[in-house]
């Protein structure tokens, strides 16, 4: 039987206590959410990053160091030649930035020093005559710090005959510029003493160009790569389409860009090529006529 009393409602502390317990699972639910959303932009920002160095990565393969050509440019090169102020020590620079010029060498003259520069190419049989004569005094002079030797391989003489040598050669000796410059002197005399007949010579494969740099004391993983993959070949086209548009560089008798062209503190040499003490004469008056106390750049941008 029933009482008569009714069941009661809850009372003002279980309502007080039930707000709390929503608004407490509320405060965690937000919680939970931000937290959420927090990793998700932590993930989006790092996956943001890991784009940009992806990208960044892609540039500096391409614009300095890529496989196969492309843009890519040595290190040490930054005039399109590398220079030496010894027979041992070239002077190092950054790789030529992705789509910029070379950066034409300046010389300080203190009237004693010769600056040598040397535009030659590798299958060119003039130049193997100036190299083979002058060698042991150039040589000489970069030990008694009498001189600087800037030596730019460029390729003029490429054929199918020769297997686009003298751009696999110019390419090949800038990858040792690249990786172990102060080998350069030595590798650039050794492509020398083994280079191929003109005429009937089909060029040093690749292989026997790194043979040539590993008797000459050069070899490493990194060179071996980067002459197999003929990574620096456009930058010897580049830099040889560079040298004949400089009007600097034209011989003013032929009208036009040759190799060996040679210039001592900015006066071209025009004496013969198998005539060491010429050269040596010739040497001389160019540091006598350029005086000391300024600093000259040679060649200058066209």
């Amino acid at each position: 039987m029933s009482s008569g009393r009714g069941t009661s409602g809850p009372t003002k502390r279980d309502r007080r206590e039930e707000a709390r317990e929503t608004a407490r699972k509320m405060r965690e639910e937000a919680a939970k959410k931000a937290k959420r959303r927090k990793v998700v932009v932590q993930s989006s920002v790092i996956v943001g990053i890991v784009a940009v160095l992806a990208i960044i990565a892609v540039f500096i393969f391409t614009g300095i160091g890529g496989a196969g050509g492309g843009a890519a440019n040595p290190k040490n090169m930054a005039s399109g030649g590398i220079v030496l102020t010894s027979p041992t020590k070239a002077v190092t620079t950054p790789a030529i930035a992705n789509g910029a010029k070379p950066t034409p060498t300046k010389m300080k003259l203190d009237g004693k020093t010769a600056h040598i520069q040397i535009w030659l190419d590798y299958q060119c049989p003039y130049c193997n005559q100036f190299e083979t004569t002058n060698d042991d005094q150039i040589k000489q002079w970069l030990s008694e710090g009498s001189a600087t030797l800037e030596t730019h391989p460029v390729a003029i003489l490429d054929s199918s005959k020769n297997n686009q040598y003298s751009t696999r050669a110019a390419g090949a000796a800038s990858c040792v510029a690249n990786s172990q410059p102060d080998k350069f002197f030595d590798i650039n005399s050794a492509l020398f003493a083994n280079q191929p007949d003109e005429q009937t010579g089909s060029g040093l494969t690749n292989a026997e160009i790194l043979k040539v740099f590993k008797d000459a004391g050069v070899e490493s993983k990194a060179i071996t790569d980067c002459v197999n993959n003929e990574t620096f070949s456009s930058f010897a086209t580049r830099m040889t389409q560079e040298a004949t548009a400089n009007s600097q560089l034209k011989n003013p008798t032929s009208g036009g860009f040759g190799t060996p062209t040679v210039f001592v503190n900015g006066e071209r040499y025009q004496g013969g090529f198998t005539d060491a003490a010429q050269f040596a004469a010739f040497k001389d008056a160019a540091v006598k006529d350029a005086g000391s106390g300024k600093t000259i750049t040679f060649p200058t941008k066209n």
